[in-house]
């Protein structure tokens, strides 16, 4: 198995000020702006979720370099947490609904939390913890990805996100396997994130569209439809990696990123990164 890399929260703040962001931010693209603001808007609660699932575990942890990642990975999703209630309070005055995201995801992992075991909520903590890393490095990797979101504050902050997201991969799953979670539990946990992931962002990505003017103007809006289908987020090696998570065996760090993640570290916090400023 791989070196793990160290996994350390960063004291870093974004900003958007009014008038610093496009209505649809995502290079003008109406279904990605979308859908991005929706992904951001469940991020809040699905980090204090996961920081919750781990956190039930902690103290069955005797692995000392284990103990230490958990304390970093709730570091980070603390500041992930905290950054995307910014982004997202900028996002609901620009017309997304992101209060009203908030609020559902709130009350659906409190029902999670109330009808489902400890260690269930931390398979779907492990589950969605692999679909954000995937996507994370997809970011990091594909230039398709990192042109669509442009030179803006809102791309600054995803590529933090990316890069701690890609450091704490493995974290719940390696707690998950530690106090005993079964193959077959993880396995059919993820058949069922990956259908209702997918269905949960179409759904409320389509309300969010029906309420902008601009999704009502056919031409702009089957541009975007056709966009999508060939998005980087929706290749095929994406897809690939989503589904090996449900091959028995499987790990997260089957697929090495010390060399991703070396790089993007000196990209964005090395002498001359380009966030060294963001840092506090």
């Amino acid at each position: 198995m791989n070196v793990k890399p160290a996994v350390r929260a960063r004291r870093i703040r974004f900003s958007y000020p009014t008038g610093s962001l496009e209505r649809h931010f995502v290079r003008g693209d109406l279904l990605m702006s979308h859908i991005v603001a929706h992904l951001s808007a469940t991020f809040p609660e699905g980090e204090d979720f996961f920081i919750r699932s781990v956190r039930r575990f902690a103290d069955q942890i005797t692995d000392p370099e284990l103990k230490s990642q958990i304390q970093g990975f709730i570091g980070q999703e603390v500041t992930h947490g905290r950054e995307h209630r910014a982004l997202n309070e900028r996002l609901h005055q620009m017309g997304y609904p992101s209060r009203r995201i908030d609020r559902g995801t709130r009350m659906d992992l409190a029902a999670f939390e109330r009808r489902l075991a400890p260690l269930t909520c931390l398979a779907i903590t492990a589950a969605l913890e692999h679909f954000t890393a995937v996507l994370a490095e997809t970011l990091l990797t594909d230039e398709r990805a990192q042109e669509l979101l442009g030179p803006s504050e809102v791309r600054a902050m995803l590529l933090w996100h990316a890069i701690e997201e890609s450091e704490h991969r493995s974290v719940a799953f390696d707690v998950y396997q530690a106090v005993g979670g079964s193959e077959r539990r993880r396995i059919w946990t993820m058949r069922i994130i990956r259908l209702t992931f997918t269905l949960n962002v179409g759904f409320f990505a389509t309300v969010s569209l029906l309420q902008d003017p601009a999704s009502y103007h056919p031409v702009r809006l089957f541009r975007s439809l056709a966009r999508l289908r060939h998005s980087p987020f929706l290749s095929r090696a994406v897809l690939a990696r989503l589904r090996a998570y449900t091959r028995p065996g499987f790990h997260p760090d089957d697929i090495d990123n010390t060399a991703l993640l070396e790089h993007w570290t000196a990209e964005l916090f090395g002498e001359r990164g380009v966030l060294t400023d963001h840092l506090r």
